[in-house]
């Protein structure tokens, strides 16, 4: 393969490896270049992106190379990520959130596995969205990143604790999936209805 074609590769791959990003062994592997040349696109893509004023970056962490947003731009991603229009969850985010609750610490990986998609775009949603964080790492190839809920979650579906999840019928697989994503879905509204009530309530008794 040639030069260009070698840059394009790895910026898919660094684009698929995502957060947990993706080490000079596995670009070796995978592309079956000499280390040396991966290196060397690596920089020149590198001096690509400053040169064009492109909103990534290529960033090095525990030795693994990964795809990064600049950190001049973190007000426009938090704007974005707070706004009103991304202010209910998805279908996606919701199933990710349900496994995530009923099944962690749990991997990007293993979500994956269990609803047979990429599930990277909601991952990201939701630790953006402060509802699920970084808990650890697997001990695994690669040291996945564990993920778990927060208390903001908690406090988004009105629960004390995670002893308060609506429990499980013994079902596996799709089913069960489906279960969680309904239980938490049902959960959801039951908040939004009590919050409802609470200030249906107060204006009755201001009103009195």
């Amino acid at each position: 393969m040639d030069f260009q074609q070698l840059k394009s590769i790895i910026e898919g791959l660094l684009f698929l490896a995502g957060e947990e990003g993706i080490t000079m062994k596995q670009f070796v592997e995978v592309t079956e270049q000499r280390k040396e040349l991966i290196a060397d696109a690596i920089e020149e893509m590198r001096a690509n992106f400053k040169q064009e004023g492109r909103g990534l970056q290529i960033l090095q962490i525990a030795g693994a190379y990964q795809l990064a947003t600049l950190p001049e731009h973190a007000p426009y991603f938090e704007r974005f990520a707070y706004s009103p229009s991304r202010s209910s969850l998805s279908q996606a985010a919701l199933e990710v959130l349900s496994i995530v609750a009923y099944r962690q610490p749990i991997t990007r990986v293993e979500i994956e596995e269990i609803r047979g998609v990429k599930s990277e775009r909601a991952i990201h949603t939701l630790a953006n969205r402060d509802l699920i964080t970084e808990v650890g790492r697997a001990e695994a190839i690669g040291r996945p990143i564990l993920y778990g809920t927060t208390k903001l979650f908690l406090d988004y579906f009105g629960m004390d604790s995670l002893a308060d999840l609506p429990e499980l019928s013994q079902v596996e697989g799709t089913d069960q999936l489906e279960e969680e994503t309904d239980l938490l879905f049902q959960k959801l509204d039951q908040e939004k209805q009590l919050s409802f009530e609470d200030v249906t309530a107060e204006l009755d008794h201001s009103e009195k």
